[in-house]
């Protein structure tokens, strides 16, 4: 299976911090904010992910952080020219996706978290229908937020001003292959940008989009600005702490499942070095 990440962009309401380093490659807590849309691609069965960069610098740095893993996960990477929208980032997978009859999509600074959230995601993947998901949020302004009738969705309003509801529009899609043709076709909103809403509201028009929802056991941050960064690193502290787990440690998912070998975990580990992280890792070798 193949799968898209959605990294580029500008990050500008992380600014200043985003003024030297991709928003994609800052911490959440203890790992760089990627590795949680691809430990979530990987763990839904991707063998193929495509990373789309904003600039040539930080395909460097991913090339970096990722390379003990490329043994069985292929990663690829494109550079997204203008920072336009999601839909023109979409654009750059147009030949990655070819021979994919579904187009699987997940933006780079999203985190999903919950029991059986896997098990689900991949039934719906198995429908192979137009699907995005909604999650009840306390602040729906701040993305696109889909407008209810009777409990029956009529429209997607990107950012509202006064939103109809506080269901808001994660960010995993699933598309069919004639996604990019409306992709290229869809105009700048007032914002000056191509919005993914467009896509969402096309395939809603052709009553051919299923929305599912993100219950109370599912967990979705945004981590677009300071204060969601900041939300998303205590959460997953907290959970860690209280379960003595790792969420997203791309390291033991790739071990857990057989993409890397001993050598090449020991190898990772000692790169980490003798901190908490490290030792988590070493528990996890003496473990296996």
């Amino acid at each position: 299976m193949k799968i898209v990440i959605l990294a580029g962009g500008t990050g500008q309401r992380l600014n200043p911090i985003t003024s030297y380093i991709n928003k994609h490659l800052l911490p959440i807590y203890n790992k760089p904010m990627i590795f949680f849309p691809i430990s979530f691609a990987i763990l839904i069965g991707a063998s193929q992910i495509l990373i789309i960069c904003s600039d040539n610098e930080s395909k460097k740095k991913y090339k970096k952080i990722l390379d003990p893993f490329k043994a069985k996960i292929k990663f690829h990477y494109k550079i997204q020219k203008k920072a336009s929208g999601i839909p023109d980032a979409m654009s750059y997978g147009e030949k990655f996706l070819k021979n994919q009859d579904q187009k699987i999509y997940i933006l780079g600074d999203n985190f999903f978290y919950g029991h059986s959230l896997i098990q689900n995601i991949k039934s719906q993947l198995d429908k192979k229908k137009p699907t995005i998901f909604l999650k009840k949020v306390d602040n729906p302004s701040s993305f696109g937020v889909a407008k209810l009738n009777k409990n029956q969705i009529t429209k997607i309003e990107e950012k509202p001003k006064n939103p109809k509801s506080n269901y808001a529009v994660v960010g995993l899609y699933f598309y069919p292959n004639h996604v990019i043709e409306i992709a290229k076709n869809i105009k700048p909103s007032i914002r000056g940008e191509l919005e993914i809403t467009s896509i969402n509201n096309s395939f809603l028009e052709n009553n051919s989009l299923i929305v599912e929802l993100f219950d109370k056991n599912f967990t979705w941050l945004d981590s677009g600005t300071h204060e969601s960064m900041l939300e998303a690193s205590n959460y997953i502290h907290t959970i860690e702490k209280r379960t003595g787990l790792k969420i997203a440690c791309i390291e033991e998912i790739a071990y857990k499942l057989g993409y890397i070998n001993k050598k090449k975990f020991h190898e990772i580990i000692n790169y980490i070095g003798d901190n908490q992280y490290g030792d988590y890792l070493k528990k996890i070798n003496n473990e296996i």
